[in-house]
């Protein structure tokens, strides 16, 4: 039981440490001066991978299951 909330206290500190990372980047990022237009830019190019790539795994399962189909 003590292993567990060892555990469970590193995964805490782990996802506190995270969540001051993203909310102090963007802070200190915005008392610089630098516009977050790159990271919104860069974010929006992986969601569109994201999505490039869920549609070439469905076309592709649809063609592998017309294949199976005609065998």
């Amino acid at each position: 039981m003590k292993e567990a909330k060892s555990i469970l206290k590193v995964i805490g500190l782990i996802f506190l440490s995270l969540f001051v990372i993203v909310v102090g980047g963007h802070l200190l990022m915005a008392a610089i001066g630098i516009t977050l237009g790159i990271a919104g830019l860069v974010f929006g190019l992986a969601v569109f991978l994201i999505k490039v790539a869920v549609g070439i795994a469905i076309v592709y399962l649809i063609l592998v299951g017309i294949r199976a189909l005609l065998r």
